[in-house]
């Protein structure tokens, strides 16, 4: 038997409370309270994780429990833990079933009567330090950091980083070995440790560094200068002795059960699946299944070493294996040999771009690298192709199975195809993401490039299948052509995920995308689906009123150039305002015709030139009438008689969502126009449209990341920090801060977020270059810990070439080193704003894996619509709108947990109306 390493030891009770008060209420169908049991389980198969991904086979675990509430300390202290309220009352029957839990994981669990769970722990840790064995104790309970040393250390489970002497100096002013001394002057209100009174941990540990130790502090206590001080301490002395003792976790208890017996053992996955079925936890269950298949046996060292046969050479495609499935037979001898892969690689060939509409042409799959196949369906060729139907009925079971996983490029398209036919696919991985994931704003993500850069190999592209005057639709291409086409997709696609799944582990990034961007697919696929009501009455009336206004405008226009033109024409325009009307500002770009952009019309607009105004409203009409009106009218779906906009999953910079066909996330809402498009959005009757809206969720996250006291407190006490940071930049008073004010703190708050140069803030508040600056330093003067965040940010950039998320998030900025000024200044302003607005769309996105599995298990009629970036837009049944908004607003505001320790309150604002205007 080969030596042991590593012993872990899993504070069981600290994961029970964790659980429950991470996550909503949640009850089984027969009624059982589950949300703690869910996020133990959870939980522990995030540690079951990382311990395959990270540790080696010679390791032992146990998960410790508390036994029982009175111990050894309650005949110390009578009033030990006297003040703990009873847990919550849905909590009390979920105890039993954790219990059971590290059974079912096959792992054993440790409890003693009259003993803490920390007293075994410590007694564990001391056992096996003295056999040369390391000890990793998964918690991050301040007690337990007393046993920090040499061969025995801390993992906080939540943010999944080591706990060190560092961090334990940190916490108590003092190193491990005299944590308890600290603990026993400062007390413990939360354990009913009596401690001395009016001593905090900061004179604590003051008093213990000078002093170096409780026992000769009390023995020097006359030499204490402080009065006040001297005399507690003196009058508390035996409450301080009491104290130590009640801290100090013993360690020298006779262990229950030898360190040898608590081997990780094999995991029985059939035995954790009749479990998570009885639980109802589907969602858990599919990804025990992903990872560990539907019923070996599998341990530590068989996931190692399979994830790295996951690894294979890249080969030369080889087109020639590819095939056609022309009959029921074939495809059916293929599903089989699916089944024993455990994974493939599918894509679909539809009519067209728009998922919600295109129809199902052919289907292509990989099992091995080269050897792919296409299944042509509804091609317009006289061959005999497998109909539709008993394609549904063949393929349906395998792609509806959740111990297969299916992988795809872009796959939430796919998924919405299959949808339609009613096949629910699950269990999936997408390639695109995956490389999201590695390379946020690094690189494209579409397949093409994905194959150029992994695989060294070009693709054939959609184009080439067709010349010049033949309409581009998949049906009408010849089906050997359509073969090698699809079935290379696939191919390309299934040796991509070997690879980038490798470098997600290879770069820790594998759980950011299995927890964070993966459950996504499935939820933004709903909301495509679900699409929103649109009055497309409403919006050709309203197109007829642009129209008037816009007649109105040109007129204007005309009179004041004297002369009729196309407005719409910037060469005309140009012509007419900077050589007829002799206006500032003309500039010729390399077509030699005059720049008439938005920045040149806006700067005739504060010299006080009326028609700079009239050509800035007849634009946005315009654009109102041609982008919003007709173009939401023209995107309206014939079937549901509702607009599906496609959301982008992996097309920003930062990790935000992008909206297209059509772009809902950039309607207008400054404007009593704009405004007006938001009307047209509304619910089905017997519905409401409700807004949910994180508030000033960037500025919140900056007070965070930047460790602002005066902001974080503002926000704590929910006061306005833009009226807040105007008392603090401009010295005013808080009965003094007027609506101008107000209105040039605000630009300066969110204009630092976006690194804004003095040049720029003058523009916004047009003012001059020197009292922008000025504004700026002053704001740095009064924070200047954001300005160290905006330098150290900028610095570490430059070094990584990347920042990073609160969620651990990559983000790449380019140029962040370029020579070109101009390139370096924007990529370091990127880097600035990168990790807060990264921040963001990681709180929102989270925020909408737990809507949605709040939503599903909660079997409600609750639809959520759209995201726009800090909101969301749910279509909620009246009878469900007296709670389910407060619910919705209350994940949200709880997005980060567990894993981020976030130091200021988010607030999500409700919303609530018969159409998406009403509700703001």
């Amino acid at each position: 038997m080969k030596k042991i390493e590593e012993l872990v030891l899993v504070d069981g009770s600290g994961y029970i409370f964790r659980a429950y008060y991470a996550l909503p209420p949640m009850t089984r169908s027969d009624g059982l309270p589950v949300n703690a049991v869910f996020g133990f389980c959870n939980m522990l198969l995030r540690q079951l994780e990382q311990l395959q991904n990270e540790k080696g086979g010679n390791v032992s675990v146990a998960i410790i429990f508390d036994a029982a509430r009175k111990t050894f300390r309650n005949e110390i202290f009578s009033e030990y833990k006297a003040n703990r309220s009873e847990p919550p009352e849905d909590l009390i029957p979920q105890f039993n079933v954790i219990k059971k839990i590290p059974d079912v994981f096959n792992l054993r669990s440790i409890e003693l009567p009259g003993y803490e769970a920390d007293d075994l722990i410590a007694s564990y840790s001391k056992v096996a330090k003295e056999m040369g064995i390391r000890v990793t104790i998964v918690s991050s309970d301040k007690d337990l950091m007393q046993l920090v040393s040499e061969g025995v250390y801390m993992l906080d489970p939540i943010k999944n980083r080591e706990i060190s002497r560092t961090e334990v100096f940190d916490k108590f002013g003092v190193y491990p070995e005299k944590v308890i001394d600290v603990q026993a002057l400062a007390g413990d209100s939360t354990d009913n440790v009596p401690g001395v009174p009016g001593i905090g941990v900061k004179t604590a540990a003051l008093l213990i560094n000078e002093y170096g130790s409780l026992e000769n502090l009390l023995k020097n206590c006359e030499n204490i200068k402080q009065e006040k001080r001297r005399q507690a301490i003196k009058e508390n002395y035996e409450s301080a002795i009491i104290s130590k003792k009640l801290v100090t976790l013993k360690n020298d208890i006779k262990l229950p059960t030898p360190i040898e017996d608590l081997k990780f053992r094999a995991l029985e996955i059939k035995q954790l699946i009749k479990f998570l079925d009885e639980m109802e936890f589907n969602r858990i269950k599919n990804l025990v299944v992903t990872k560990y298949g539907k019923g070996e046996k599998t341990n530590i060292t068989q996931i190692e070493s399979s994830n790295k046969k996951e690894s294979p050479k890249i080969e030369n495609i080889i087109k020639q294996n590819y095939r056609l499935i022309m009959d029921k037979s074939e495809l059916q001898e293929l599903v089989e040999k699916i089944y024993t892969d455990g994974r493939v690689a599918i894509d679909c060939e539809t009519t067209g771009l728009s998922a919600t509409e295109a129809e199902l042409v052919g289907f292509s799959m990989s099992r091995k690298n080269s050897f792919a196949c296409y299944i042509p369906l509804r091609h317009r060729v006289e061959k005999k192709q497998i109909s539709l139907k008993d394609f549904i009925k063949t393929l349906k079971p395998l792609l509806e199975d959740e111990s297969i996983l299916k992988i795809g490029q872009n796959i939430k398209y796919d998924l919405i195809i299959l949808e339609k036919l009613g096949i629910t696919v699950k269990n999936v991985d997408d390639t695109m993401l995956m490389s999201y994931v590695l390379s946020t704003g690094k690189n494209k993500h579409g397949l093409d490039e994905l194959a150029k850069n992994h695989l060294q190999y070009e693709t054939t592209k959609f184009n080439e299948l067709f010349d010049k005057k033949t309409e581009k639709n998949f049906s009408k291409v010849e089906l050997h052509n359509a073969l090698m086409y699809a079935a290379e997709d696939s191919d390309v696609t299934l040796r991509l995920w070997y690879i980038l799944k490798r470098k997600l582990i290879d770069e820790n990034l594998f759980s950011f995308y299995f927890y964070n961007e993966r459950p996504l697919i499935d939820v933004i696929k709903q909301m495509e689906m679900n699409g929103i009501r649109v009055n497309f009455d409403f919006l050709k009336e309203l197109s007829h009123n642009f129209v008037k206004e816009i007649n109105i405008l040109e007129k204007k226009i005309y009179e004041i150039c004297g002369a009729e033109f196309n407005i719409g024409s910037p060469k005309q325009l140009g012509e007419i305002i900077f050589d007829k009307l002799k206006l500032p500002f003309g500039k010729k770009g390399k077509s030699g015709n005059y720049q008439t952009d938005v920045k040149i019309l806006e700067k005739l607009k504060l010299e006080r030139y009326e028609i700079a105004n009239f050509l800035l409203n007849w634009r946005q009409l315009q654009k109102l009438k041609s982008t919003y009106c007709e173009g939401l009218i023209s995107r309206k779906n014939v079937i549901s008689n509702r607009v599906h906009t496609s959301f982008g999953m992996a097309s920003t910079l930062t990790g935000r969502l992008s909206s297209n066909d059509p772009n809902l996330q950039n309607i207008p809402i400054k404007t009593k126009e704009g405004k007006l498009i938001r009307n047209a959005f509304i619910c089905d009757k017997g519905s409401k449209i409700v807004s949910i809206d994180y508030s000033q969720i960037e500025l919140r996250i900056l007070a965070h990341v930047a460790d602002i006291a005066s902001l974080k407190d503002g926000f704590a006490n929910g006061a306005d920090i833009h009226s807040l940071t105007a008392q603090e930049v401009f010295q005013v008073d808080g009965s003094s801060v007027s609506q101008d004010l107000r209105r040039k703190a605000k630009t300066i708050n969110f204009g630092i977020i976006y690194g804004i140069s003095p040049y720029g803030l003058a523009s916004q508040l047009d003012i001059s270059n020197s009292e922008a600056k000025d504004y700026i330093n002053k704001y740095f003067r009064k924070y200047p810990g954001i300005q160290n965040y905006m330098i150290e940010t900028i610095q570490k950039c430059r070094d990584d070439g990347y920042v990073k998320t609160l969620f651990g998030r990559k983000i790449y900025i380019p140029f962040i080193n370029d020579k070109v000024a101009m390139r370096r200044n924007f990529s370091e302003r990127s880097a600035i704003n990168a990790p807060i607005q990264g921040g963001a769309a990681d709180m929102i996105k989270r925020a909408m894996n737990k809507v949605s599995i709040f939503i599903d298990e909660n079997k409600l009629k609750t639809k959520m619509l759209l995201q726009v970036h800090d909101e969301l837009i749910f279509e909620i049944p009246e009878q469900e709108i007296k709670k389910v908004p407060l619910k919705l607003a209350k994940l949200m505001e709880d997005s980060y947990k567990p894993i981020v320790d976030f130091s200021v309150p988010l607030l999500a604002e409700i919303g609530i109306g018969k159409s998406w205007a009403e509700s703001h």
